[in-house]
């Protein structure tokens, strides 16, 4: 959207070309998608083709080399016209994150290089708040068994990674192929919102991993920089909100534009000079520009945490959390303000079932209900009054 500038700033990057395709096809069956729901299978072979997988992955293993700051960035684009399948690259890139945040080497670059050359797509069956999922010593490893819940981008993945608590109470996080023997995949996603992130159950009938598979060096919450990986999440979801305003307010605008009329008590000649809908408008774009900016340094800060690597202290650590929070709030209440108040810009027409404009209601406001945003203004006012920063925990 033309009146949001890029948050990364750098030139034209080799693999926006990747990108502008992928946004075009996304957009021309986003609204037909968005009411069949199911998985977006084609979509996902688009971006397997397009190398866009190696986005997040460096260069010297083989991948695109981008910065975190530009990942999201590209995240932020896909939102904005399609916010299920955003959602579902986001997460295939934290997924390879968490492998490194929480494996030794030896384990995550095989997977990496492995995800290059056989253009893999991971899913996620970890949630840790589902403690149903059970894991059992055995010779060589465990066996996980149970049903996990919210597993986005579980179907038609090839990678997973799973979690189960062992029998002292826990946390396994361990990374398993999707088609290993006893792990069903469940089509029982059919929320009103996020409609093709196939965020449903999957069920794990005496799974058997292996010690190898597992992520326990140094594991998760283990050090500041494991500690990263609830943060990365949080970001990811910052940025889908903000382009799922900045997709809305494009879509209003264009409706008011082309299709709009002022109200009947107005004086003005057209609904662009309506001046209850121009002073709407500039609310939107206040909002949302207010948060791009805390969005903006949110991910730079992220980025440099990243690059300090095992030796990113548990200070600099909380001032991520700290930039974070600040732009999960501002975009959730910036962009929920969009995605409500749009059609009070844009009048009755606009609420046919053929535009399906309320999708940016519906996919905002499940995805906003992934954890309380008063929480974090909870600690963000810990800090500001009493200088305390936020504790790590496995969700924020």
């Amino acid at each position: 959207m033309k009146h949001f500038q890029s948050e990364t700033g750098d030139a034209r990057a080799p693999w926006q070309t990747q990108v502008e395709t992928a946004v075009q096809a996304l957009a021309a069956t986003a609204v037909e998608r968005d009411q069949r729901g199911g998985t977006a299978k084609a979509e996902r072979d688009l971006l397997r083709a397009s190398g866009l997988l190696g986005l997040s992955t460096p260069a010297a293993l083989g991948g695109l080399g981008a910065t975190w700051q530009q990942t999201l960035e590209v995240v932020r684009q896909f939102a904005r016209v399609d916010s299920s399948v955003a959602h579902l690259f986001a997460f295939h890139h934290l997924l390879l994150a968490t492998t490194q945040l929480f494996g030794k080497p030896a384990q995550w670059q095989p997977w990496i290089e492995q995800t290059l050359a056989q253009r893999w797509f991971w899913g996620n069956a970890l949630n840790p708040l589902d403690k149903s999922t059970r894991a059992e010593p055995q010779d060589g490893g465990y066996v996980f068994h149970g049903r996990k819940s919210f597993c986005s981008g579980a179907s038609d993945s090839d990678m997973l990674l799973a979690s189960a608590l062992d029998p002292a109470g826990r946390l396994l996080i361990a990374v398993v192929p999707t088609e290993r023997k006893g792990i069903t995949v469940l089509n029982d996603w059919d929320n009103m919102g996020q409609r093709q992130t196939d965020s449903g159950s999957v069920l794990f009938d005496q799974v058997e991993v292996r010690h190898a598979e597992l992520l326990t060096d140094p594991g998760p919450l283990s050090t500041p920089y494991a500690c990263l990986r609830p943060l990365l999440a949080q970001l990811i979801l910052a940025h889908i909100y903000q382009g799922l305003g900045e997709g809305a307010l494009a879509e209003a605008r264009q409706f008011t534009l082309q299709q709009g009329r002022p109200w009947m008590a107005s004086s003005a000649a057209s609904a662009n000079q309506d001046p209850y809908i121009l002073a709407h408008y500039g609310d939107f774009w206040l909002g949302l520009e207010g948060a791009r900016v805390l969005l903006q340094n949110a991910a730079q800060a992220f980025d440099q945490a990243w690059q300090h690597g095992t030796a990113l202290t548990e200070a600099e650590r909380g001032s991520v959390a700290i930039a974070v929070a600040a732009a999960k709030v501002a975009t959730t209440r910036a962009s929920l303000d969009v995605v409500h108040k749009m059609f009070e810009v844009t009048g009755a027409r606009a609420t046919t079932a053929a535009l399906r404009l309320d999708r940016y209601w519906r996919n905002l406001r499940v995805h906003t209900l992934h954890d309380p945003v008063d929480y974090k203004v909870r600690e963000l006012g810990d800090w500001v009054l009493n200088e305390q920063l936020p504790k790590p925990s496995f969700y924020s």
